[in-house]
C-alpha cells in the first residue's frame, strides 16, 4: 500500500453504500452462501454476504466452516468467477422466423443491466484484464461484453488470507489490487472495531464515497491493512507456485514428455477446470430448429478444449485423446497465452485445483515437467 489517501468506514456505511447503488439501478452482484458454497449472485442488502464463513480448500476439496469472527469477507474464492456476467455461460444470439411474408430475422439486444461487482479478488480482476484483451481489444470486438463490461462498476477486495490452492503471488496478481477497481476494500477486525480501509479508484468511486460519512485513515489503521495484505502474501509463500521463467519455451521443449502420460492416466475430461476459470474464453455455436421448420434460432454458449468436440475438423478431432487435450489446455494457458495476447493465461486464483474431481494440481504438473527439463539440460 502506498501512501496516497484511504479512507476508513464501518459496516453501516458500506450498507449505506448498497442504498446508494440501488437507488441509481444498479443491481448489485456478490458473494453469498447457496447450495453449500459461496457463490455470485444477486444481493438485495448486506445480510446477503457469507458473514463470519470461510471456505476450507484444497486439491479436488472445498467445504464450508464458520469463522471466530464476523467477516464479510472472509473466504477465497468458489466455483464461481465474474465472466459468467460479462461473458454468460448461454446466449441467444438471433432468432428467424418464416410466415406468409417470408422470413424475418431478429438479432438479440446487447443492452447492459446496470452492475456493481462487490468483492472482486485481485486475480479476479486480473482475469478480467485478460478476458479484455480477447473481446475488446484487436479486429473483432464483441458487443455485449463491452456494454456490460462499461455498464459494471468494480469493487474489489483485498485478500488478507490465503488458501492452500492460492498461488496468486507467483503469478503476479495478487493479493493487493492495484489497477482497474472504482472502489478497493480491505477488511480489518480487531478486539475492539471492525471496518474497511477504502481506496478511490475512479472519480465513480469518490462519487459514492462522498455520499457516506468517511475519516482519512490513520498510520495505525494503514498499517492494519498492510499486515492483513502481507500475511496473504506470507501464507502463499508457505504453500505451492508457480516457476514462471521462460515458461513457455519450457512447455514447448517438453511437448513429448511422459509427464503428460501420467497425468491423462488421472483426468477425466470433465472440463471442470475450464468452466471454473476466469480466463478461459472458448465458445460453440449451436442452430436450433423446431419440428415446423419455420422458426430457427443461433446460441452461443461456452465450450471446452476438453471436449472432443472443440478440435473437429473435417474428418475427425485433432486432439483425440485425453493426453492431447491436457496438454493443449496448460501448454496454451501457461505458454503460447503469452505468445498471442502478451501475458499468462493463469492469474492464480486455484479454481481448477480446487475443483478438479481427481485433484490434479497444476502447480505440481508444471513443477515436474521442469524438473524434467532441468535434468535433461544437465546431462
Amino acid at each position: 500500500m502506498d501512501k496516497m489517501t484511504r479512507f476508513k468506514i464501518n459496516i453501516k456505511e458500506l450498507e449505506k453504500l448498497f442504498s446508494h447503488f440501488q437507488d441509481d439501478g444498479y443491481t448489485i452482484v456478490g458473494p453469498m452462501i447457496k447450495d453449500q458454497a459461496i457463490v455470485y449472485d444477486e444481493l438485495n442488502s448486506i445480510n446477503d454476504l457469507p458473514i463470519g464463513w470461510t471456505d476450507e480448500q484444497g486439491p479436488g476439496i472445498y467445504r464450508l466452516k464458520k469463522r471466530e469472527d464476523k467477516a464479510l469477507f472472509g473466504y477465497n474464492v468458489g466455483p464461481h468467477s465474474w465472466k459468467k456476467y460479462l461473458f454468460p455461460s448461454r446466449r441467444k444470439l438471433w432468432e428467424a422466423k418464416r410466415n406468409e411474408e417470408g422470413i424475418t430475422f431478429k438479432t438479440e439486444s446487447t443492452e447492459a443491466k446496470k452492475l456493481v461487482f462487490l468483492g472482486i479478488r485481485s486475480c479476479e480482476i486480473e482475469a478480467i484484464f485478460i478476458q479484455d484483451k480477447v473481446f475488446l481489444e484487436g479486429q473483432f470486438v464483441d458487443p455485449y461484453y463491452k456494454n456490460q463490461r462499461d455498464n459494471t462498476l468494480m469493487i474489489t477486495v483485498n485478500c488478507t488470507q490465503a488458501g492452500p490452492t492460492c498461488f496468486c503471488q507467483s503469478m503476479n496478481t495478487g493479493p493487493e489490487t492495484k489497477r482497474g477497481f472504482d472502489l478497493s476494500l480491505t477488511e480489518i477486525i480487531n478486539e475492539k472495531e471492525h471496518y474497511f480501509v477504502v481506496e478511490v479508484g475512479s472519480e465513480k468511486g469518490q462519487a459514492y464515497l462522498n455520499n457516506i460519512e468517511t475519516t482519512p485513515c490513520e498510520t495505525a489503521e494503514m498499517n492494519a491493512a498492510r499486515e492483513g495484505i502481507n500475511n496473504a502474501r506470507e501464507q502463499m509463500k508457505q504453500g505451492l507456485g508457480i516457476d514462471t521463467t521462460d515458461i513457455n519455451k519450457m512447455l514447448y521443449r517438453n511437448m513429448e514428455s511422459p509427464q503428460w502420460d501420467k497425468v491423462a492416466d488421472r483426468c477425466l475430461s470433465c472440463a471442470n477446470c475450464t468452466l471454473v476459470c476466469p480466463t478461459c474464453f472458448c465458445s460453440d455455436t449451436e442452430d436450433i430448429t423446431d419440428l415446423t421448420g419455420d422458426h430457427t434460432e443461433r446460441w452461443k454458449s461456452w465450450d471446452s478444449c476438453f471436449n472432443q468436440d472443440h478440435s473437429h475438423v473435417h474428418g475427425g478431432a485433432v486432439r483425440d485423446s485425453t493426453k492431447s487435450r491436457y496438454r493443449q489446455w496448460m501448454t496454451h494457458k501457461l505458454g503460447s497465452w503469452i505468445d498471442q495476447f502478451g501475458s499468462s493465461g493463469c492469474v492464480g486464483c486455484g479454481r481448477c485445483v480446487t475443483w478438479c474431481p481427481v485433484g490434479i494440481d497444476i502447480r505440481e504438473e508444471v513443477a515436474a515437467l521442469r524438473l524434467k527439463d532441468e535434468s535433461e539440460e544437465d546431462k
